[in-house]
């Protein structure tokens, strides 16, 4: 029977499918109540200690209690960077306006794509905007008043530290007197946001002694936060940014501690509720000797200031071990600078190349040609190659032709010293000796000459526990194809025609040649070593073939008790086998060459105690294009119980034994407890 309309009609009956619809229907509706009213008890009754313990949560605000960095000491125990206390001006991001905030992000994306741009093509600068409300700009006024800061300023600190990270504290100025700090906790009410915090900054109480290998510290940036080294850092943390501080930050930084204090709806502190103690970093002991590293950097100074010169470095090391006793690099700086804030002009005023890139260490980073110094190095190698013996009598009239364009190659000054076996070129500083040996090792299968270099630790980086270190180039003939294939595609790549006289400036694109054999045999043409490196090679010459790797670190130990923790192992050293034969006559020019009649040397060492400190040493003047000569020296004293190995290099600085060898001389004395006599030689040769 059909339904009834109220209206006076017939409802058709209900069909099927519209059954089905209303079923289907009510049960989506069923299910949807069903899953809002799980959802609800879902929240209120299993996660409702957790959604409490968030409430809570955000009524408190964790504040980082910065560890103090363990100090860093020679080897004696004396300090070479310590600590000090100091105060710290902050302001709270979640106390700046939202306009303030996203100011700053717009400004960050602009400087971003503006360096995105294509090198050549920057746009105008991009000025910081200002305050971005006038209450803001009256808070910086106040705030610049009582830090003797001008607002912009301020206002400059603030965007750039929220465009790297826009929840981290700002921190405003470092190291403000006793006197602002009361005045600002006195008046909080008249600056809010502002914290003053206590913080521990870097001391040095040697000024600028070994300012390159100390290195620097600083707040960890965006992007080693992201480095595994730095996994679970925190924003804000002070990392070692260069130097020893950087190598051993593992050690040094410590653990931040931190405060956490409860906050009313406006973020106003209300008190402490806990705080985590920080756990100090520990202490690193070194193998620097600070008399040794003070008597080398000031006589390299001094050297520089009152001679020739523009810049040098020196290294010293046990030949033992590898134990790095000094290493100094001119010019140098003040690193107290870099513990506060630095504006980017007064950094470049202060460590720009205009002032000779102080922070640049020469003595691992610097790359040269070495000049004679290089010699002990080709006689290994020409002595194991069979192309002579300790005996072997070669003649130098003062120049040799070499090549089928017979190319003169002569000794400085054309000074001829007549028929020479090896120990008496060593002494005398024979090129055309060398040259001699350079030309016939050229046509032997392998190279032996570059490969005797390689393994006496030329041509690869020295494996020191100091970042920036440098690896040098010993020429052959598959580099100088390898810089051939890079100038020509280079040439291509800015359509240069390859006969062009001016090209992209990497390589004349020229093959190797008997040349290239000879220059390298003098310790010149493209050879790039550092002092570091020529270090480690007269260390396996006096300790017998054993190539130490050189080393900073020594132990590391407790900050409060002294206590040492863990030694720190560089390494076992690498084995080279060297001719006993050969080395004895290599030993013996070395030797004659510090001490006796002709020696390039001798007068420098004139007076020395020969007897019970013995010097082994080599004077070298390296031509450099666009420099005037470049002075070298390096040697050892192979002393039972305190052996020393010295390499100085003086860039300008005339002969080796003008600049370099009397530093060395007076090195010596300090490490030997000898009269420090400057002796500047009269030897003019290469």
């Amino acid at each position: 029977m059909s339904a009834i309309d109220p209206s006076g009609g017939r409802v058709p009956p209900i069909t099927p499918q519209l059954a089905l619809r209303v079923a289907v229907l009510g049960v989506l509706a069923f299910a949807l109540f069903g899953i809002v009213f799980f959802r609800l008890w879902y929240l209120q009754v299993l996660s409702g200690d957790q959604y409490l313990r968030q409430a809570r949560d955000n009524r408190v605000r964790e504040l980082s209690v910065q560890a103090p960095r363990g100090p860093v000491l020679d080897r004696n125990g004396d300090p070479l960077v310590e600590n000090r206390v100091a105060t710290i001006v902050k302001l709270d991001p979640e106390r700046l306006p939202a306009s303030e905030r996203d100011a700053a992000a717009r400004w960050g994306q602009q400087m971003t794509a503006r360096s995105r741009r294509r090198k050549g093509h920057k746009g105008p600068l991009i000025p910081i905007p200002r305050a971005t409300t006038p209450r803001l700009e009256l808070r910086f006024k106040r705030l610049g008043r009582a830090l003797s800061m001008s607002p912009r300023t301020i206002q400059e600190r603030v965007v750039r530290s929220l465009t790297l990270v826009p929840y981290a504290s700002v921190t405003v100025k470092t190291d403000v007197p006793a006197t602002i700090r009361n005045y600002l906790l006195e008046r909080s009410d008249q600056f809010p946001g502002v914290d003053v915090q206590k913080v521990y900054l870097r001391r040095y109480p040697n000024k600028d002694l070994g300012a390159q290998l100390e290195g620097t510290v600083g707040e960890i940036s965006p992007s080693e936060l992201k480095l595994p080294r730095f996994r679970g850092v925190r924003q804000g943390t002070i990392v070692g940014k260069e130097g020893i501080e950087r190598a051993y930050d593992r050690y040094l930084r410590g653990v931040d501690g931190a405060q956490r204090i409860t906050v009313d709806a406006l973020g106003r502190p209300k008190g402490p509720t806990a705080q985590r103690d920080p756990v100090p970093g520990r202490a690193l002991r070194t193998s620097l000797d600070l008399d040794l590293q003070g008597t080398g950097e000031d006589v390299l100074a001094r050297t520089i200031a009152t001679g020739p010169g523009t810049a040098g470095a020196f290294v010293a090391l046990d030949p033992r071990n590898g134990e790095v006793l000094a290493m100094g690099s001119n010019p140098s700086y003040d690193p107290s600078v870099l513990a506060r804030p630095i504006t980017k002009k007064r950094l470049d005023q202060l460590f720009g190349e205009n002032a000779g890139s102080p922070r640049f260490d020469r003595a691992i980073g610097g790359l040269y040609p070495t000049g004679s110094t290089f010699k002990p190095i080709t006689a290994f190698a020409a002595l194991n190659a069979g192309i002579i013996t300790p005996s072997t009598p070669i003649n130098d009239p003062g120049c040799i032709s070499i090549g089928a364009a017979k190319q003169q190659f002569c000794n400085a000054g054309r000074t001829a010293n007549g028929t020479v076996t090896l120990p008496r070129a060593i002494q005398v500083s024979s090129d055309v000796f060398f040259y001699t040996l350079g030309r016939d090792l050229n046509s032997i299968e392998g190279q032996p000459l570059q490969r005797m270099a390689r393994r006496l630790g030329l041509g690869a980086p020295t494996g020191i526990d100091l970042p920036g270190e440098a690896a040098g180039n010993v020429p052959d003939r598959r580099w100088r194809a390898l810089v051939g294939e890079s100038e020509r595609r280079c040439r291509r790549r800015h359509h240069i025609p390859l006969d062009a006289v001016a090209g992209c400036g990497i390589s004349d694109m020229r093959p190797w040649t008997v040349g290239d054999n000879v220059n390298l045999a003098v310790g010149q043409g493209d050879l790039q070593a550092s002092p570091l490196q020529m270090a480690v090679a007269y260390s396996a010459i006096e300790n017998d073939g054993r190539v130490v790797r050189p080393h900073l670190g020594v132990a590391v130990e407790d900050s409060a008790t002294g206590r040492e923790l863990q030694r720190i192992d560089p390494g076992a050293p690498r084995r080279v086998h060297l001719d006993p034969t050969a080395r004895q006559a290599i030993l013996q020019g070395l030797h004659a060459a510090a001490s006796q009649s002709g020696g390039t040397s001798a007068d420098v060492f004139k007076g020395w105690d020969q007897r019970d400190f013995p010097v082994f040493g080599k004077t070298g003047t390296a031509q450099r294009p666009g420099h005037g000569d470049q002075s070298w020296y390096v040697c050892f004293v192979p002393n039972k119980s305190r052996p020393i190995v010295i390499a100085v290099t003086v860039e300008d600085g005339g002969f080796g034994a003008e600049a370099a060898a009397p530093i060395a001389r007076v090195m010596l004395a300090q490490w030997f407890n000898q009269k420090k006599t400057f002796i500047a030689g009269s030897s003019h040769t290469r």
